[in-house]
């Protein structure tokens, strides 16, 4: 079994609480992140994604400029321990219907996770694992 912590090889970017929601979509832009973990001490508050600042923001006409992001984060964050598996990792985005999911060490935030980390990492595996089976049945013929 693969485990996430094994996935998790790259700086872990976060935002805090009470930045705006300008500030925060600018971070994200430079950083080319659809998401951003929202932490305050270590400990996870949130997650905000492009789809809060378009439904929580945009469309409800708040001023980016103003608004803390903690007032339109998402607080009901599926999240993955580093032990669990990548079946579970994957499980838990498609039940909780989330592309996100913060990675944590008991309560503290070592990582984050997408569903294209998820899907790249799966590609590479199976990718590999062809290999090996071609290699066997070419070397067995």
């Amino acid at each position: 079994m693969v485990q996430v912590k094994q996935m998790v090889d790259r700086a872990l970017y976060f935002a805090g609480p009470a930045q705006t929601v300008a500030e925060v979509a600018r971070q994200m832009a430079q950083l080319q992140v659809g998401a951003i973990v929202i932490v305050d001490g270590g400990n996870l508050k949130g997650v905000f994604s492009e789809r809060d600042l378009m439904m929580r923001v945009v469309i409800k006409g708040l001023d980016a400029e103003t608004t803390p992001v903690e007032r339109v984060m998402t607080t009901a964050v599926a999240t993955v321990n580093e032990e669990d598996g990548v079946e579970q990792a994957m499980e838990t985005m498609k039940t909780r219907q989330c592309r996100h999911l913060p990675v944590l060490r008991g309560e503290q935030v070592i990582g984050f996770l997408s569903m294209r980390d998820v899907m790249h990492f799966e590609l590479e595996r199976k990718t590999e694992e062809l290999v090996r089976m071609r290699a066997y049945i070419h070397g067995a013929a």
